[in-house]
């Protein structure tokens, strides 16, 4: 909000009950004595010099976002509220809750970061209030509605006020005194509550403190009492932050911002190092990392990176994320600079000795180049494939992103699948190409429920020289959602040299009377 005097009064408008009324106001337009629900007719004929803004609660919710990405650099638990049943204009007002338990020391206590938050937020343009409290419903209420302007001082015994933004530090103790002299709008209740409430003569949180419970309660509803048991600490609340909270975080704030990629990949490889240190106690390997770049300006940008494997290497971490930077190119913006960056572990799993691979005796060189794919394409790009607990072709095997474990889901191989190396002399019983949809191809048998003798597949017209089969896979009675027809598998090889696996679909005489036939797959 801009407050300077030669400015006009700024007033925000939108369409209520098929009228242009306003839905926000700054502070000169309160002077003015505008208010929020007003029609725009009426406050251009007090004050003719307003300037009228559209409102857009799209743009309203990103900043809104913006603001708690940013709020980041404090506590990792950062929830964004929105209270708009909470008024009658149905206006989504944004607030920001913060869990700062443990964090406060990081920036010389309680009263310094609450101070350092307000400072950049004013330098960044937005006039904030904030209070920190034992609970999220008393932080909620004092923040919006001022213990000392009701007071008529602004100190107070049971308030720590910071003079220059005049926001509060409530005690645990000083909750409810604090709590007393404010309206009951303070405890999050919607219109019609506090509608009920003012009819019977109350409206201030003393004055319900004072009452009996039950008869409220069975009056107005449970809600009543839960919100006033939340604002005192008689009932935990807690908050949903917005983020995954990260297992393990490293973090370094800068006296001088940097902007240099040189500086950034030195911090990383730093950072990485003291994660790996926690990592190695507690016989972990990291599998999602997260970086995050927090500018000057407020903005904040984040990189993401997933491993095949667990990674407990500084030297890999640099890498990942030297190919992930290197990956965002354009999108890549250090502004004037970057002055706090964090190094997260998102994700972690015990870190085991690894075993041969199949390609190689030492796996790793596989699982870095998935590892570097991963981080330049994204790891939803580079997938791998992994077999699944079902004998119908089609579905032995999906494919999944290669940062997941690929542990089978099945601990017997599949028909024709068993380890190539211990079978060697025998060719598969499965073909090398598999069809994600069989075709469906034109045949002649000698008997209805015998081999092909000859099939046209693709206009193409094959003579049949070899067969063997059947091969019969039944439907999965027991995990179907649809009811599919046996089907009968034949390896066959045609004159040329060929061969193809097809199957009949549906038994003769019992399932149908006129089998179909489909082109499943081709073999080497």
């Amino acid at each position: 909000m801009n407050a300077r005097p030669e400015t006009p009064p700024i007033v925000i408008s939108g369409q209520r009950n098929n009228a242009m009324r306003l839905t926000s106001l700054d502070e000169p337009a309160t002077r003015f004595g505008l208010f929020r629900g007003q029609a725009l007719t009426d406050a251009r004929a007090i004050c003719p010099l307003i300037e009228v803004l559209t409102e857009d609660p799209d743009a309203d919710c990103l900043l809104a976002e913006a603001i708690a990405d940013w709020c980041d650099r404090y506590t990792p638990l950062v929830a964004v509220e929105t209270s708009s049943a909470l008024n009658t204009l149905n206006i989504n007002e944004y607030g920001l809750m913060l869990d700062i338990t443990g964090c406060a020391g990081l920036f010389g206590g309680e009263k310094s970061l609450l101070g350092d938050l307000l400072a950049r937020l004013f330098h960044q343009g937005f006039c904030a209030t904030a209070a920190i409290a034992a609970t999220p419903g008393a932080a909620w209420a004092i923040a919006r509605y001022d213990p000392a302007k009701r007071r008529g001082s602004g100190t107070t015994d049971q308030a720590d006020r910071i003079d220059r933004t005049g926001d509060f530090i409530i005690s645990p103790a000083a909750t409810k005194a604090v709590l007393s002299p404010l309206p009951l709008a303070a405890l999050r209740l919607d219109t019609e509550t506090l509608s009920g409430l003012a009819r019977v003569g109350l409206r201030l949180v003393g004055q319900l403190m004072a009452r009996p419970r039950a008869p409220l309660a069975r009056r107005f509803g449970k809600l009543l009492m839960l919100r006033l048991d939340q604002a005192l600490g008689a009932v935990e609340e807690t908050i949903s932050p917005r983020l995954p909270v990260p297992e393990l975080t490293a973090e370094r704030r800068l006296a001088e911002p940097i902007g240099r990629m040189e500086d950034i990949e030195f911090l990383i490889e730093r950072l990485a190092g003291h994660l790996c240190e926690s990592l190695e106690k507690r016989g972990q390997g990291a599998r999602v990392i997260d970086l995050a770049l927090f500018r000057t300006d407020g903005k904040v940008m984040r990189a993401g990176v997933g491993t095949s494997r667990p990674v407990r290497e500084a030297s890999a971490f640099l890498l990942l994320f030297r190919e992930r930077l290197a990956a965002l190119q354009e999108d890549f913006d250090p502004g004037l600079g970057f002055e706090t960056i964090r190094l997260s572990v998102s994700e972690a799993q015990i870190l085991k000795e690894m075993e041969p691979g199949f390609l190689s005796a030492d796996p790793r060189p596989v699982t870095d180049l998935v590892d570097r794919l991963g981080a330049r394409l994204g790891m939803a790009s580079v997938l791998r494939s992994t077999a699944v607990d079902t004998h119908l072709p089609e579905r032995a095997e999906i494919l999944l992103p290669a940062s997941q474990d690929a542990t089978p889901q099945t601990a017997e191989p599949l028909p024709g699948m068993a380890n190539p190396l211990a079978r060697n002399h025998l060719p598969p019983t499965r073909p090398l190409r598999l069809f994600a949809h069989p075709e469906p191809v034109e045949t002649i048998a000698q008997i209805p429920d015998g081999p092909p003798i000859r099939f046209r597949w693709r206009r193409i017209l094959h003579e049949i020289l070899h067969a063997e089969g059947p091969e019969r896979i039944a439907d999965e009675w027991w995990a179907r959602t649809d009811i599919r027809m046996t089907r009968d598998y034949y390896r066959i090889e045609d004159q040329q040299g060929y061969r193809f696996w097809i199957f009949r679909e549906g038994l003769y005489g019992s399932e149908t009377s006129v089998p179909r036939w489909f082109m499943h797959g081709l073999f080497a």
